[in-house]
């Protein structure tokens, strides 16, 4: 497990950032074997930059695929502060099916690093499982989603969902299948 950065200077943020940004793309399109040197470049940032953030192959991969876990999860209250609870919901749908994406087009990446002893997933369903729960939970005291609902059920269909309409031009499929679960999530409510 890579242990998290202590307090960085902006510039370094930044660089650490677009490196991890670059990463995920870069392991999505070339796979698990692309090399340092590449990501770096392509991230505007030199190869020691890279190696002083992220010493190894794995501790980027893992540090790509949590960012990528804690942006979407971390949307979840963004939306609320900025929507209503139910349409906060249906675009953090959008965002997930997209974390799942990524994650997917990261796989192989993902693989490796496991297969080296890393854990990338460790925190993964505590921190899906908090963030769709804020967004029930908000959507139920507002009266616009049922309440009861377990987080977990509405993680899995939402997995079933990225899975069936993985690839771009199942884009408009997956919108109307979200669709259907968000009205699932408000039967009962009167919405």
């Amino acid at each position: 497990m890579t242990s998290s950065p202590g307090p960085l200077r902006a510039d370094a943020r930044r660089n650490r950032e677009r490196i991890l940004e670059t990463a995920v793309r870069a392991f999505a399109e070339q796979g698990p074997d692309v090399a340092f040197d590449a990501i770096a470049k392509a991230a505007g940032v030199g190869s020691a930059t890279l190696y002083r953030h992220f010493p190894t192959r794995e501790a980027l991969v893992e540090a790509a695929y949590r960012n990528e876990l804690a942006r979407v999860c971390d949307s979840a209250a963004e939306l609320l502060g900025e929507f209503p609870p139910d349409r906060a919901m249906r675009l953090w749908m959008d965002r997930f099916i997209d974390y799942l994406a990524a994650k997917q087009g990261m796989a192989d990446a993902l693989r490796a690093a496991v297969a080296s002893g890393a854990d990338p997933f460790a925190e993964t369903l505590e921190k899906l499982g908090t963030a769709i729960d804020s967004l029930l939970h908000a959507g139920a005291e507002a009266g616009l989603l049922r309440s009861g609902i377990d987080p977990l059920d509405v993680g899995l269909s939402l997995t079933g969902v990225a899975q069936v309409t993985g690839t771009p031009a199942q884009r408009d499929r997956a919108g109307r299948l979200l669709d259907l679960i968000l009205d699932g999530l408000r039967y009962g409510t009167g919405r």
